[in-house]
């Protein structure tokens, strides 16, 4: 068997740092993005004013996980230059799951290690602050994370559990939370809103899924639930637009511009998936993440 030996990361993965979307994508500044945008856009829709300390805790904790989880895939490239049992096309086939994003984090460890740990001592400032039924909420999704974290990073159980619909579900869960903590009676109402956005953000799992994959021979196993979807994401992308317009225009109880964002982003989404030949792949996983920023677009609509 050959010895391994050290491989030059694909152009793809530094190509674009450049680009600002992109370096925002591999600074890992989207998704918490995202997270702030939406707990703040669900408590504002809902006429609740949430606390500063609020948005900066789901910033910065949203930072430190995807930071965190994007530097344990990349720990595993030094762990594949190790085993003398790879051979050449072995660790090739091996380093085609590691995307951009996880070079970049492999680059610049020590600068993300850093930033890990002063996020942790200044949420550590935050948690006094913020209110007790939030803080129980999240210990709960917390330990849910922390457990699946462990499945994949610290196992190889990973491929036995639909991972692209996990994210999307523990995501969606962050950015109710502070709303349903503060008005406990709005959890049945806003329970079809968020089920939506979940399924909104595993579409964007997903996509980016297929479109990183769709030109490689070699991927990570997937789960069953996980190719059934990857098989029919246009129709459920569909049906997800579909479903939000409806519930926007016939649910009493439901504020209409959170569907409605929910079907924007979904149709962005789509037409991503139409155009993704046209556009690099940094810049085109950092765009599927910008589709989901779009309650900045319903701004003139939310009514204090």
């Amino acid at each position: 068997m050959a010895t391994a030996t050290p491989t030059k990361p694909p152009l793809r993965a530094i190509g674009d740092a450049t680009n600002p979307l992109a370096l925002w994508h591999l600074l890992s500044l989207d998704a918490p993005t995202v997270a702030v945008v939406w707990t703040w856009f669900i408590a504002a829709a809902n006429h609740i004013r949430l606390p500063l300390a609020s948005t900066l805790a789901m910033t910065i904790t949203v930072w430190m996980l995807y930071a965190a989880d994007r530097l344990m895939d990349a720990r595993l490239m030094d762990a594949r230059l190790m085993d003398v049992h790879l051979t050449r096309s072995q660790l090739s086939a091996n380093h085609a799951d590691l995307e951009a994003r996880h070079y970049f984090h492999h680059r610049h460890r020590s600068a993300f290690l850093a930033g890990i740990l002063l996020g942790s001592i200044a949420l550590a400032t935050l948690l006094p602050r913020l209110e007790a039924e939030a803080i129980y909420l999240y210990l709960i999704l917390g330990g849910l994370v922390s457990g699946y974290f462990i499945l994949i990073h610290a196992t190889r159980s990973a491929h036995r559990l639909p991972k692209e619909i996990a994210v999307g579900l523990c995501f969606a869960a962050a950015t109710f939370i502070p709303t349903v903590a503060r008005r406990p009676d709005l959890r049945l109402s806003l329970l079809p809103t968020a089920l939506l956005f979940a399924a909104l953000c595993s579409l964007n799992c997903l996509f980016i899924y297929q479109w990183e994959h769709e030109v490689s021979r070699t991927s990570r196993p997937t789960h069953a639930i996980t190719h059934l979807a990857l098989r029919n994401l246009r129709p459920l992308t569909i049906l997800l637009t579909l479903v939000s317009i409806a519930l926007a225009l016939f649910d009493q109880h439901t504020p209409q511009t959170i569907p409605c964002a929910t079907a924007i982003s979904a149709a962005l989404l789509l037409l991503l998936h139409y155009r993704r030949r046209a556009i690099s792949p940094t810049t085109l996983r950092a765009a599927a993440d910008l589709a989901l920023a779009t309650p900045l677009l319903l701004l003139p609509f939310l009514h204090q």
